[in-house]
């Protein structure tokens, strides 16, 4: 510098003195002393706020920064001077030689760590997000076709080679998806006839037709509430092991094991399950409908005094038997339908544990829709099934 400075501040990690006086328009010399280190600095985060900021304030007035008397300095002191300084060396900088190729190398880190400018919005962005969205459900629905024509294919393999069926993987699957649900499936049931029951009780005995509970619940129970209940249970608690159970086997490259020995993924981990969820459906469909009617029972006796035997003498003249069918119908479509879109799902798991909990939860969500359209579906084709026309 040309001008000698008439005053000057020293300024270390542990603490600060002022030297000199401090005379109005006085070249102002900042002079750093101590460890400017990751271990000397201040631990506290309090402590070392306190620090920047008066770093800043000294900043404002600084011609010159001296670091001679600076016994240690690394990446951390460096970066925060760097920030006090604004992301740039000061004209005037008293550093040796080790210490100005680490501000040279923070400089450097700066410049490649600085944020990207922000891409021009696209106007078509949402017209793109379509398209992907529609080719990713079309690329679902071919994956999909394509394993409904594998298990068609393994179908009449399998009939040309009889003991070759999977029996064991078939039968442990009816197990864990049908016997260990029939508890939750009946509770659930149960529930939902007493609510049914005890909320449309209430709305008849103001118009008189008390008799008409009959109608209602067993209408509502075995023609869509039965089936639709059990498929939902079932998707959220069979369909969701199923897409697990071989999202973790492609992860732990089990699957590629299996078709190193030849073995037939489809037909040991995907057709079990398929056959297994679409036998047991139907029988969770009537029981649960059967545990419905018997909380409907409940409630019809405790709130309009109907008996057992009155329930059960109107239930088969108010719902005809067509009816069942067409409940027990849904049940076998829906099991097939949540079996297929839960080991789809599995097989398309990569080999990491985020798709793995993705896939899951993609699975039990288009198992329910897809479930929801299909009983939508089975009410217009069937609309004039089973119905009493007055």
């Amino acid at each position: 510098m040309n001008d000698s400075p008439t005053a000057f501040s020293a300024l270390s990690p542990g603490g600060s003195a002022h030297i000199g006086p401090l005379e109005k328009n006085a070249p102002f010399v900042v002079r750093l002393s101590g460890a400017w280190t990751l271990a000397g600095l201040p631990a506290r985060a309090r402590e070392l706020r306190a620090l920047e900021a008066e770093l800043r304030r000294r900043a404002k007035d600084a011609k010159e920064w001296d670091l001679s008397a600076v016994q240690h300095l690394d990446s951390a002191g460096a970066l925060l001077l760097w920030r006090v300084w604004g992301r740039r060396l000061p004209g005037a900088l008293g550093v040796s030689e080790a210490q100005r190729h680490i501000f040279e190398r923070v400089e450097s880190l700066a410049a490649q760590a600085a944020p990207l400018p922000k891409p021009p919005r696209d106007p078509l962005a949402a017209v793109a997000f379509v398209g992907y969205l529609c080719l990713d459900v079309l690329r679902h629905l071919r994956d999909f076709v394509a394993l409904i024509g594998q298990l068609l294919l393994d179908c009449l393999w399998l009939a040309a080679h009889p003991r070759q069926w999977p029996l064991k993987e078939f039968s442990a699957t009816v197990y864990k998806s049908g016997a260990l649900a029939l508890p939750v499936t009946a509770l659930v049931g149960c529930l939902i006839g007493v609510v049914i029951s005890y909320l449309s009780s209430l709305q008849l005995r103001i118009f008189g037709a008390d008799s008409f509970i009959v109608n209602i619940l067993g209408i509502s129970v075995i023609r869509e509430l039965g089936p639709v209940l059990v498929a939902v249970l079932v998707a959220g608690r069979s369909g969701s092991a199923m897409t697990a159970q071989i999202g973790v086997m492609r992860v732990t490259e089990e699957i590629d094991a299996l078709a190193t020995m030849g073995i037939s993924r489809s037909q040991r981990l995907v057709l079990p399950k398929v056959a297994a969820l679409a036998l047991t459906m139907p029988f969770l469909t009537l029981w649960c409908s059967s545990a419905a009617l018997f909380g409907g029972m409940l409630a019809a006796y405790f709130q309009l005094g109907f008996s057992f035997d009155y329930f059960l003498h109107e239930l088969p003249r108010a719902v005809p038997v067509a009816n069942l069918w067409i409940g027990l119908g849904k049940g076998f479509v829906f099991g097939t339908l949540v079996a297929l879109i839960a080991c789809h799902f599995g097989l398309r798991v990569k080999p990491n544990t985020e798709s793995l909990s993705a896939c899951t939860t993609s699975s039990v969500v288009a198992a329910i829709t897809t479930v929801i359209l299909a009983d939508a579906v089975f009410a217009i084709a069937t609309r004039n099934i089973g119905l009493i026309k007055l």
